[in-house]
This record gives C-alpha cells, sequence and structure tokens, in this order.
C-alpha cells in the first residue's frame, strides 16, 4: 500500500476539555514519510512536536505530548481518527494548550478528514508486522496487553471499573475500514463521583454535559442532584434506568468500552506506523497505553534491522571459503570463528558461522545447556570485520587487526549448537590511519542475537627477521 496525506487543508474549532481555553485545529496536508507532526501556532516559532510515544510526557486522563517548553494535551481522539481514516502523513497546527475535546469522540475529526478528502503518495507505507506473540502486564494497575500475528489491523478491549452500572465490558473492532462507522462516535465518559475530584486537580475546566457520558454508579439525595444541577447550569437533572446522567442517550450498550478502544487507537499511533496485527488490551488507560506502545516500539526497531539482515543462500557460492578466510586471517582450529564470507564491499562484509555441538567452548561453558560464550560472539564479530580492514591494504596476509574498543554490546537470545551466525560488520567511519570503527550484527534465522560498536586497529606484522 501506498501512503497517504490529506487532499486540502481543513479547520476546526473548539474547547480544550481540560485547559478549558478556546483553540483552531487546523489539518494540512503533509509530505510522504512526515508522519503526524503538533504545532503550536499560538507559540513563537510554532514548535513542533512529533506525535511519538518519545515525546510523552504525561498521562493523567489523557495523552500529551511535550518537546522542549511546548506541550499539545489531548491528542487521543483526532490520532484515533486520523487512524482511521487511514492517513499516513498530516501537519496538526494548534492554536492553544489542547486540542479541542468537540463532542467528546473523533467523530468530527473523521467528517472534517472526510471533507479534506485522502490522497494518495508515491511512498510505500512502512507498518509494523507483528511476527510472533508480545506481552505487556502492568502489575501496579492489572492492566495486561496481547500482540497477536494477523494479516490486518484488528483490536479487543476489555474494561472493569468495579462498576454495577457500568459493569464488564468488551468492544471489537476487526477491520480498520469500520472505524468511521462503529467507533468514531462513541463518546468519552465519567463518573459522576469522579467530577470534585477532577476538578480538584486542575482538569476538566472545558468538561460539560455535552461532551462527556456521565455515569453515577451512586445513589444521589434530591437536594444533591439540585446542588449539582445548580453547579452544572441546568434545570434539572435525572438518572436513568441503566445509571446514565440524562444528558445524553448511549449509542450503544457498550459504548464506553468502545471508546477506549478509540483511545486505544490513538495512542497506538505514537509508534508512528500502522500496525499490522491483533491487539487484545483489559483494563487500558492512556498510562499504560504509551507503556505498551513503547514495548511495541522495541519489537518495531528491531525488525527495521531486520529489514537489513543479509539473504543466505547455501547453494550461492561465497566470495571466500574457509581456504580463503584463512588466508587472510592468522586464526586457525579451534579459534577460527568465520567458516566463510558472503560478500564483501568498501563499507561492508558479511560472514558465515555455523555451530556445532562439537566446539570446544561448549565442553565447559554450561556443558548441560550449551551456549556460544557472547566473547566469542565478539570476537566472530571482530573477525568477520577483520577481514574487511585488511581487503584496504595490498597484502592482507601481512597484517594483523587488535581490539581498542567494544561499545554498546547486547546479547539479545542465546546461540546454541544448530544455529547458523549471520555476521554482518558495517563501516561507522572511514578507516584512518588504520583505525577501523564497526557496528556489527549477529542474526539467527530471524532474530537479531548480538550487537556491538567494534573499534579495531590493523598493523603490519613484523617479520621473523625484523
Amino acid at each position: 500500500m501506498k501512503q497517504h496525506t490529506i487532499k486540502k487543508e481543513v479547520s476546526i474549532s473548539g474547547v480544550g476539555l481540560h485547559s478549558g481555553e478556546k483553540a483552531t485545529l487546523t489539518i494540512k496536508p503533509a509530505a510522504e514519510n512526515t508522519g503526524f507532526v503538533f504545532k503550536r501556532v499560538d507559540l513563537e516559532g510554532s514548535p513542533a512536536i512529533p506525535a511519538k510515544v518519545r515525546y510523552v510526557v504525561q498521562t493523567n486522563r489523557s495523552t500529551t505530548l511535550g518537546k522542549g517548553k511546548a506541550t499539545i494535551m489531548t491528542v487521543e481522539h483526532l490520532l484515533a481518527a486520523l487512524t482511521g481514516m487511514q492517513i499516513d502523513n498530516a501537519i496538526l497546527e494548534v492554536s492553544g494548550p489542547e486540542v479541542p475535546i468537540l463532542d467528546g469522540s473523533a467523530g468530527p475529526f473523521v467528517e472534517l478528514l472526510a471533507q479534506a478528502g485522502r490522497q494518495e503518495q508515491e511512498a510505500d507505507c512502512k507498518s509494523f508486522v507483528v511476527k510472533e506473540p508480545i506481552t505487556f502486564v502492568d502489575e501496579q494497575s492489572g492492566a495486561e496487553f496481547m500482540a497477536f500475528p494477523s494479516d490486518k489491523f484488528e483490536i479487543t478491549s476489555m474494561i472493569d471499573f468495579n462498576s454495577d452500572v457500568l459493569g464488564q465490558q468488551f468492544a471489537q473492532l476487526d477491520d480498520i475500514q469500520d472505524f468511521k462507522t462503529e467507533i468514531a462516535h462513541c463518546r468519552t465518559f465519567v463518573f459522576l463521583r469522579e467530577v470534585a475530584y477532577l476538578a480538584d486537580q486542575d482538569l476538566i475546566k472545558g468538561g460539560d454535559l455535552d461532551n462527556a457520558i456521565v455515569i453515577v454508579d451512586k445513589v444521589l439525595s434530591e437536594k444533591e442532584m439540585l446542588s449539582l444541577a445548580a453547579k452544572l447550569d441546568r434545570p434539572a437533572l435525572t438518572v436513568t434506568d441503566s445509571g446514565i446522567l440524562n444528558n445524553i442517550e448511549l449509542q450503544y450498550k457498550n459504548e464506553p468500552a468502545r471508546h477506549k478502544l478509540l483511545d486505544i487507537i490513538g495512542d497506538l499511533s505514537l509508534l508512528g506506523v500502522p500496525i499490522q496485527g491483533k491487539i487484545v488490551a483489559k483494563k487500558p488507560g492512556h498510562r499504560v497505553n504509551t507503556e505498551f506502545v513503547k514495548v511495541l516500539n522495541k519489537h518495531y526497531q528491531e525488525q527495521l534491522k531486520l529489514g537489513n539482515k543479509p539473504d543466505y543462500d547455501p547453494d550461492i557460492p561465497p566470495y571466500l571459503d574457509t581456504i580463503g578466510v584463512q588466508k587472510m586471517l592468522p586464526h586457525r582450529h579451534p579459534f577460527l570463528l568465520v567458516d566463510k564470507i558472503l560478500t564483501l564491499t568498501d563499507e561492508e562484509v558479511v560472514g558465515i558461522k555455523n555451530i556445532t555441538h562439537d566446539q570446544y567452548f561448549f565442553r565447559g561453558h554450561f556443558p548441560n545447556n550449551p551456549i556460544m560464550p557472547g566473547v566469542l560472539q565478539i570476537e566472530a564479530m571482530a573477525q568477520t570485520g577483520g577481514i574487511l580492514a585488511l581487503s584496504t591494504t595490498e597484502d592482507p596476509e601481512n597484517w594483523d587487526t587488535f581490539f581498542l574498543k567494544i561499545d554498546q554490546a547486547k546479547f539479545k537470545h542465546f546461540v546454541v549448537p544448530g544455529d547458523t551466525m549471520i555476521i554482518k560488520m558495517e563501516l561507522l567511519s572511514p578507516i584512518r590511519r588504520g583505525i577501523c570503527q564497526m557496528r556489527g550484527t549477529i542474526y539467527v534465522g530471524n532474530k537479531i542475537t548480538t550487537e556491538a560498536d567494534l573499534t579495531a586497529i590493523i598493523k603490519r606484522r613484523k617479520n621473523d627477521d625484523s
């Protein structure tokens, strides 16, 4: 699929739910690979805040992004609408500290985007493909998140507020194409017992009975109802049989669960790319939603690295076989840790090491649970990188490479007998005065097992008669 932006800019104005300040939102087309970028046009220089999880600064009852001194509150409904309308790139200019709450749903934003139109772009759409189950549990709240492989984006949300009125609810979206009709217009909700507390927390300054479903799970006296009506500037208030204040009719029995699903979609967009996978969320909330996005982001970053994984076809003759490797390196069995070199360029080398059960180090290193020592994996990187460094000399057999430094070494998965290590070494900078800086990655199957930045020096070998 191709990336998409909007055809023309559109605007809408309203009040911020928590700040109570009026603001105008203007959505503008954006170039390929821009993603979603907020701009505070009311501040000097119109500072930009990318809609990425690393810019989340607060998650109390909404998601707030910040960069430097600029922040933007309550971004989730707008981001959910952009995701639901399958827009990939947009500039989001806001003339205040908070995205307008409007009716408390993503519906007005969806309608606005429909007016703007959808424009296909040239670049292919990037995405995070869930290839294995991913789980996240938050002990503090009891929230649980799971991601499973799927051929599309689908999501299930389960909520439980320990309320007799609300009860346990779940909502499901099987296809993002249904977001507009099934999820977008579901509104935010609040318990009546929370209203005073939220106000004390300097929140919901812009909240009223037109932009939230108010759930009453505690019986109020007639006097309390009259007092509340006066505070809300309403002639009278009643509670429906379903425990909802009489300001709003529910669109669905599970509208709260559907709205929570909407919030999750908005927060998931902070990954920066669409997700191909099935998401299951139990007891979601903005804090745990964004923590889950951080977990997904780690997997996505690893997937990006795997996108650069070299292809290995044993039927294709290597650049150097074992004999060729031994002509360049002084190492010999049992310390030769590169079997062959697949490719060699001016900036990159790819080697292979087959791990067999008879390797000498398995006899003493966890003999009942054979695992290749991490330091030997680093050595395999160094030997592979040595081929690249020595290839810059006219007589590589007369030179040696020596370690100077190891940085950022990470061991992510065990390497065990039967594995085939694909060792990729890339120059970080040109070789100068014999100093070689490389980034090494070891792949086994579809996993990155080891990463490290290595610095070495190549020196001419001294002759016996020198």
